[in-house]
């Protein structure tokens, strides 16, 4: 079961990648998933270790390296998943460097944030992840009627404003995914941490009907996962993580505890790996993404724990 770390854990702490790659190879993962904070320098290094067979790059986040011009590395410069006509060309423009980037290191994925389908309003107030985060934690419990009405207006409205993004992104899905069979890698989307997220558990199994045969995937975040089932926005994890395998290119690899803690060493918060051991045997992606902050030797134990939970 071979299982690969993302450089963000450790990119901003290294100048080389080849410095990069030795501390991750040294806590006994087996591959790399390139980062959105990977630079053109770390890219250089890395691509040095891979030519020599020291290691894989099994996956690499949108968008990568940084790119030129950016302030720092970040997932939703640019939004393929918006409204905006211009915000859509911008993030075609940045996928298709990305996966350029990627066919060149030997990746099978690529992991992209589609978008998020924004919840304000000026007349009715915001119905977003923010105010259903402060009531959850002001009512004490998500199963409280004041959250849960709460709730059931949010996803009213998400449902309304969900159909226009949805058509301008299979719009821009019918451009890019030829592109991404010809360069032989998967374009997996993400689950995100909030409610405004896009697409939802629905809305990807919808997006992988619409285009089956084609390398749409998608890529589960287990800590994200966790938090939109601490929050009421989807059904039991690992029944909801189980049903979506078979769509399913990648997972991101860390803990979660409540409400929205994520990014912790397996083993710290709520998720109880043993019942995602389908991941396993699974023909996927397997990638830790903790904290930067997690230290060296707790990863190494967390590794340790998910294998044990999983077989390998």
């Amino acid at each position: 079961m071979r299982i690969a770390l993302s450089t963000n854990w450790n990119a901003k702490r290294h100048k080389t990648g080849e410095s990069l790659v030795d501390e991750i190879l040294s806590l006994g993962f087996d591959a790399l998933e390139l980062g959105y904070n990977t630079t053109e320098e770390h890219a250089k290094g890395i691509r040095a270790r891979i030519d020599s067979g020291a290691v894989r790059a099994d996956s690499v986040h949108a968008y990568c390296p940084v790119p030129i011009g950016a302030p720092h590395g970040y997932p939703e410069l640019h939004l393929l998943a918006s409204a905006d006509e211009d915000e859509r060309a911008w993030a075609a423009i940045m996928l298709r460097e990305t996966r350029e980037f990627a066919e060149s290191m030997g990746a099978r994925a690529v992991v992209l944030h589609a978008g998020r389908i924004f919840l304000q309003s000026r007349l009715f107030g915001d119905l977003g992840s923010g105010r259903l985060c402060s009531c959850a934690e002001y009512e004490g419990s998500t199963q409280s009627p004041v959250y849960q009405k709460l709730l059931s207006r949010a996803k009213r409205r998400r449902e309304k404003r969900a159909k226009k993004v949805y058509e301008f992104f299979c719009q821009s899905l019918e451009k890019i995914l030829p592109q991404f069979d010809k360069s032989k890698l998967l374009l997996c989307l993400e689950n995100l941490p909030s409610i405004e997220g896009f697409p939802d558990e629905s809305e990807i199994s919808s997006l992988c009907d619409r285009f089956a045969g084609s390398p749409l995937r998608y890529w589960h975040d287990m800590g994200h996962g966790q938090v939109r089932y601490q929050l009421g926005w989807m059904g039991e994890h690992s029944k909801v993580a189980q049903a979506l395998l078979p769509i399913t290119g990648g997972i991101h690899i860390h803990d979660a505890a409540p409400l929205t803690n994520d990014h912790l060493p397996p083993g710290e918060g709520k998720i109880p790996f043993p019942d995602f051991a389908f991941y396993g045997n699974a023909d996927i992606v397997r990638v830790f993404e903790p904290s930067p902050g997690v230290p060296p030797d707790i990863l190494a134990k967390s590794l340790r724990y998910v294998r044990q939970c999983w077989g390998g």
